[in-house]
């Protein structure tokens, strides 16, 4: 198992009019904690980011064959394929260090995050599991449609709406990636590599830039890199780079 921690430790102290925030304090402003500043009590009704980079990436080939096989749920490992696709993601990337590490709770996930950032404590955020494909799961496509014909019918008009036989809802699933990216948006950082699922990526990526990823995007080992301007709270996210 990876360094794991589902906590972040603080690396600095958010200066406001001047007055630097107790390390133990959240850089990020919390309405609801509310901060002492200057001896005064301070209160926000808002919650502001200090993140200003985020990089997401896809985990690599598995040994079940996720090239061509629906696994979401079902918990299989990184294969050596699969490992090289994310090194090559790594040298794309270029070294840095991020502030904070994180991934899904899924082993490919979190060995593929061992690869981009050897020795890095990473923090694990149960919203990022992949989708649950239910009874489709570690099929490939021929074999969902030799198996159920009128599923597989239905799968094809109702496209990205569609909800997997006895799995998760889009909806739901939608829901908790973005619970998980909310908490994230206010961890006290401002740098942050997302290691996890295609579904996770796609979501994250255009919930944040409105933009619209190409079908089958990003591929096993791709990533997509997230920035804006942290001299604006209101800037919006922009997709600077990507493997596709």
């Amino acid at each position: 198992m990876p360094n794991l921690r589902s906590a972040y430790a603080l690396n600095g102290g958010l200066s406001l009019t001047g007055v630097p925030a107790p390390r133990h304090c959240s850089n990020a402003i919390r309405g609801a904690e509310g901060f002492n500043v200057g001896g005064l009590p301070l209160k926000l009704d808002f919650a502001v980011s200090l993140l200003e980079q985020i990089v997401v990436v896809r985990h690599g080939e598995t040994v079940g064959q996720s090239s061509i096989r629906y696994y979401g749920a079902t918990d299989i490992a990184l294969s050596g394929l699969g490992a090289d696709q994310v090194a090559t993601a790594a040298r794309a990337i270029g070294e840095q260090r991020f502030d904070l590490v994180v991934a899904s709770p899924l082993q490919r996930a979190w060995q593929s995050a061992r690869i981009v950032v050897p020795g890095e404590p990473i923090q694990l955020e149960p919203g990022f599991r992949e989708i649950d494909f239910g009874h489709w799961e570690g099929l490939t496509k021929e074999e969902i449609e030799a198996t159920d014909p009128s599923g597989y019918a239905q799968w094809q008009r109702e496209g990205i709406e569609f909800d997997f036989p006895g799995g998760e809802t889009r909806v739901g699933f939608r829901a908790r990636v973005n619970a998980g990216l909310e908490r994230l948006l206010t961890e006290p950082v401002r740098s942050m590599l997302i290691v996890a699922h295609k579904g996770i990526v796609r979501t994250v990526a255009e919930r944040l830039s409105d933009a619209k990823l190409s079908v089958g995007q990003p591929e096993l080992g791709g990533y997509v890199e997230l920035t804006r301007d942290p001299s604006n709270y209101d800037a919006p996210w922009r997709i600077a780079r990507s493997s596709f």
